[in-house]
């Protein structure tokens, strides 16, 4: 695996994965740093064949906000957040922000994701609470998002109302103190263990309200073969010590 060249210090990086997004890329961090120009950005490529990579390259080669990890393989959503997240604690940024590449995840509710991960250890891109919605989803694709989050909270014991969501801040300390090491779920259900483990070591989290659209470009990752396995592991986050 290719790591990003070290930069200086710098407060916040948002982290966004890729998998052929070469449709997206471009756009995403253009709409990223218009709203929010002092943040940084780095791009975790797992080798994406539609040349994912080469574009994100060419990109930090133009604005040093950008930078580029490649990974050789394809090995879950997980295991690329947790790679960026060890750069983002070893560069030394304040808060860490996990975004997708697909516009789901809209730049204009970044701000307000930051205002209130000044104020809290963990700020959730909430689709579930009041004055959050998703639009152009199936009823399928509803009923298994709300169904499967239900599940995740009655096995859990939490009351956060979007367990599965992916657009995340975190204060660089709960990341410290969860022990990335120790996570095991490398999909989706990465999302649910990560905010599970910060719940129970008592740090504040607030559930923001966004809007989350459907992917306008590319294919989603999503399957109902992932979501089955999603359920099935909720148990082991559970019972694991």
């Amino acid at each position: 695996m290719s790591e990003a060249s070290p930069t200086p210090a710098r407060d916040t990086l948002i982290c966004i994965p890729t998998y052929n997004e070469a449709g997206n890329i471009g756009p995403i961090t253009e709409a990223i740093l218009s709203r929010c120009p002092r943040v940084h950005i780095l791009v975790i490529d797992d080798g994406s064949p539609d040349g994912t990579g080469e574009l994100a390259d060419a990109l930090a080669a133009g604005d040093e906000r950008i930078h580029v990890m490649h990974r050789t393989a394809k090995e879950g959503l997980g295991r690329a957040y947790i790679a960026g997240f060890k750069w983002a604690l070893a560069e030394g940024f304040e808060k860490i922000v996990e975004m997708d590449a697909d516009f789901s995840h809209r730049p204009e509710d970044l701000p307000e994701l930051l205002k209130q991960l000044d104020l809290f250890d963990v700020a959730i891109g909430s689709r579930y609470v009041a004055g959050g919605a998703t639009q152009d989803w199936g009823l399928f694709r509803r009923l298994l998002s709300r169904g499967g989050g239900f599940y995740a909270r009655l096995v859990l014991g939490v009351d956060i109302r979007d367990l599965t969501a992916g657009f995340v801040g975190w204060r660089r300390k709960v990341l410290e103190t969860i022990d990335l090491d120790r996570i095991e779920a490398s999909g989706y259900v990465f999302q649910i263990e990560l905010k599970y483990r910060a719940h129970q070591k008592g740090f504040r989290i607030v559930e923001v309200p966004i809007i989350f659209p459907d992917r306008q470009v590319g294919d989603s990752k999503m399957t109902p073969d992932i979501a089955a396995e999603a359920l099935t592991r909720v148990w082991k986050i559970r019972l694991k010590r």
